[in-house]
């Protein structure tokens, strides 16, 4: 096999990086075969299920047989983390490392930083990436084929929105889950039995998150409709416009972006 289509994925042992494998090998845009794996212990992990990777602690037989890398260690790493990989593409999801310090710890002038979810998996993730100036029409044709294999995914202009990115949509559920997890807490407060709480939470933002990734409707249009509506949720909604809300969870969010630029 040609070392071009071999993709070398960096900590794909960990949460994120096997997220990725696995969204990758469901799609049927790699085979096991076409994928090695750098890992600390030399051990499977999570990737048991996958017999047919290259699972290796060597670094430099990593990158020598591997025309692309993928970088999914935790940032904190990446203080130490070298690779011979000047003329190689080179992807990284590490949050908040620059392209700047990608092509130091690599040596490559090919360089697309994005951010990802363990949503991968599921093939489900949003994934956004800004690339270097030296990656060229056939390596972003590679970038978005692989990252529009596990999900959707959009080329940026601006590598600071990546530590927003980070924030809104890297976390996943992460800040659904904590409102979900204030909903469902709210109904057992009311006397609803925590089990079918759980249940008609986790249903109701499964439905959700389908009509809206489905309606040509804007989430705010959604809002917009139901206080037209002028009915129960529409009482509801409108004490919530009246309240802090928006701004507390501004807050939120730009205080993990903030960590994000911290960490890189």
């Amino acid at each position: 096999m040609k070392r071009a289509e071999r993709i070398g994925i960096v900590g794909g042992t960990g949460m994120l990086g096997s997220a990725i494998i696995e969204g990758l090998l469901s799609s049927g845009t790699v085979t096991a075969k076409t994928i090695s794996v750098l890992s600390r212990s030399g051990q499977p992990g999570f990737l048991a299920r996958h017999p047919g990777l290259d699972i290796t602690t060597d670094a430099d037989r990593l990158c020598e047989n591997c025309g692309t890398l993928l970088l999914a260690v935790p940032p904190a790493a990446a203080a130490t983390l070298r690779l011979p990989a000047a003329d190689h593409l080179v992807l990284s999801v590490m949050a908040g490392v620059t392209r700047d310090r990608l092509s130091e710890i690599t040596g490559s002038h090919r360089v697309v930083r994005a951010m990802s979810s363990p949503a991968a998996a599921l093939g489900l993730a949003y994934t956004p990436w800004v690339a270097s100036d030296g990656v060229t029409a056939e390596d972003r044709h590679r970038t978005t084929a692989l990252f529009g294999a596990i999900g959707l995914t959009d080329a940026l202009d601006e590598e600071a929105h990546l530590d927003h990115f980070t924030a809104l949509t890297g976390p996943v559920p992460g800040f659904v889950a904590f409102f979900a997890d204030a909903m469902t807490a709210h109904a057992e407060t009311q006397g609803i039995p925590p089990e079918a709480a759980d249940w008609a939470i986790r249903q109701l933002f499964l439905a959700a998150g389908r009509m809206m990734a489905e309606d040509t409707l804007s989430p705010a249009g959604h809002v917009r409709q139901m206080i037209d509506y002028a009915g129960t949720t529409a009482a509801g909604l409108q004490a919530m416009e009246d309240s802090p809300i928006r701004g507390l969870i501004s807050e939120g969010l730009a205080a993990a972006a903030a960590k994000a630029r911290e960490i890189g």
